[in-house]
């Protein structure tokens, strides 16, 4: 049997889902600290921008791919997560399996060797993986006005934006290697772990934006 995710919705089968529901799979290394916030960052976005659909239609989770099974985020990723109002309760770490990356609509990954860890996995996952900061930049070069209304379901413009996402990818270069990546806190004094927070925060903004349709209230 496949694991139940933790994300926002919760009892979720794939059967009932159809093509109603939509999910995001957030991945590190250890999924105790950078995959931990940025799935929680993201709940939480989405939750101020659209009340209760992601309830319905969204489900946020994570995983690492060397995950570390059943144990809880990094009490500085929990402290992040405290400073941006966001809920750190009830986490435990998972190891990547196959059923995760089979069951997202969605991959976002920390680093390009999370991605390829991914995308290496098979399970036609390379045109739905990315990771978080090249999402984020091919998601700002798509005109909003090309995507599904709201109306038609927030799946249904979520899975239009991978698409769309997926065809630029190769016309939109990052402008240097690192500038995909989302370094790894592990061990480090609450400073730069809040450093990362922000990072992260700043490259979710365009995204729950453009999966949404609903600009953050400030």
């Amino acid at each position: 049997m496949s694991p139940e995710g933790r994300g926002i919705a919760s009892g979720y089968s794939p059967a009932a889902a159809g093509g109603d529901t939509f999910r995001i799979l957030h991945v590190s290394t250890g999924n105790v600290c950078r995959s931990p916030i940025t799935e929680r960052l993201t709940r939480h976005a989405l939750a101020h921008r659209l009340g209760g659909i992601p309830a319905r239609d969204l489900i946020v989770e994570s995983a690492g791919t060397w995950g570390h099974e059943g144990a809880p985020m990094e009490a500085n990723a929990a402290a992040v997560l405290a400073d941006f109002g966001a809920d750190a309760s009830g986490f435990t770490g998972r190891e990547l399996l196959d059923e995760h990356v089979i069951r997202a609509d969605l991959v976002l990954t920390a680093t390009r060797d999370h991605r390829a860890q991914v995308i290496s996995m098979g399970h036609s996952a390379g045109l739905r993986t990315f990771t978080l900061k090249e999402f984020t930049r091919l998601v700002r070069a798509i005109d909003p006005a090309t995507l599904p209304p709201l109306d038609d379901g927030v799946a249904e413009r979520a899975r239009a934006l991978v698409r769309a996402a997926a065809a630029l990818r190769g016309w939109l270069l990052a402008p240097s290697p690192d500038a995909d990546e989302v370094y790894d806190p592990y061990g480090s004094p609450i400073t730069f772990f809040r450093s990362i927070g922000d990072e992260i925060n700043q490259a979710l903004d365009p995204v729950v934006t453009a999966l949404t349709g609903v600009a953050a209230r400030y």
